[in-house]
């Protein structure tokens, strides 16, 4: 028989692309953002990358053998989480809070839910949260000069300027200071249409404007406030997450707005000086109701009940 005269169920058109054929893209965006953080701290950044995308594919793989489920590291989306992960931590952070982040991320956000698809809020973002408030060490990060402890620029209030910024030559976590890379990341994305411009845009935007409030319209402080902290690695890669971020355009409008409403508030009177993980780690929360308020009304429903 024809495949075009099959009766199946929707979907009946297919785009074509897979979980691993997206998240391959996810992590070749990704590699811009590796290489600079890898030659800003040295390759001392080198191990927690190793370690974390290492331990949540082992983790991933553990696991389906246990409870003998079909094995899913094909897909790749461990790797993702490994390396989003391992992205938003120190350089110097001990490699065994490493293990333990990629342990919770995989096993306790995302395959006790179910696996990929299921998992209520993004592994990745969760797990910082978690050693956020678990690990001291997640408090100091890696300076590239002179490869000593300090705090990130946003909990000194001494911000660089705005070209190291944008470079990356000043101490964070590794994947978080170099906005150059993390752009060049994310407009592959948006030409692979792996991600809509709503979600990063309009976060970005969101703590751009209200930073503006904030400093009396001093665009050069506002400008690197949006570049201090993990701010564009959050929008980009994090928020924009199939599983927990809206699925409608409005939807997405209200999660981005919501999640930049968020992260200035926590970064402005909250005791964390970053509050971009906080915010999307909320705002996952609230998504499957965000979809069910913006969803597109299914032709006939909502008329009069007999």
């Amino acid at each position: 028989m024809s495949s075009l005269t099959k009766v199946t169920v929707s979907p009946h058109i297919h785009s074509g692309r897979s979980t691993a054929g997206i998240m391959r893209d996810v992590l070749i965006a990704l590699l811009p953002v590796t290489v600079a953080g890898i030659v800003i701290f040295g390759l001392q950044a080198l191990l927690p990358i190793v370690m974390c995308v290492v331990c949540c594919v082992g983790f991933e793989a553990l696991f389906n053998v246990i409870v003998k489920r079909e094995q899913t590291i094909g897909d790749l989306s461990a790797a993702v989480t490994g390396l989003l992960l391992a992205l938003n931590l120190p350089a110097n952070i001990p490699l065994w809070q490493c293990a333990v982040g990629s342990l919770f991320a995989i096993i306790i956000v995302k395959c006790l839910f179910g696996g990929l698809g299921n998992n209520v809020v993004n592994p990745a973002i969760t797990a910082r949260v978690f050693m956020l408030v678990a690990f001291t060490s997640m408090a100091t990060a890696v300076h590239p000069v002179d490869v000593e402890a300090s705090a990130t620029p946003l909990a000194t209030h001494e911000m660089p300027s705005l070209m190291d910024m944008f470079l990356g030559t000043h101490s964070g976590c590794i994947g978080e200071t170099c906005t150059l890379a993390l752009i060049i990341g994310g407009v592959y994305l948006l030409a692979r249409r792996v991600i809509t411009w709503h979600i990063p845009v309009l976060l970005i935007g969101t703590v751009f404007v209200l930073s503006l409030l904030t400093t009396g319209f001093d665009a050069s402080a506002s400008l690197a406030l949006i570049m201090a902290g993990g701010l564009f690695i959050g929008a980009i890669f994090m928020a924009t997450d199939y599983v927990t971020s809206p699925s409608t355009p409005w939807g997405k409008v209200i999660f981005a707005v919501g999640a930049g409403l968020l992260t200035w508030l926590i970064r402005t009177y909250g005791t964390y000086s970053e509050g971009v993980s906080f915010a999307i780690l909320f705002m996952n929360i609230l998504t499957p109701y965000i979809d069910r308020l913006t969803r597109r009304k299914v032709f006939g429903e909502g008329g009069a009940e007999k």
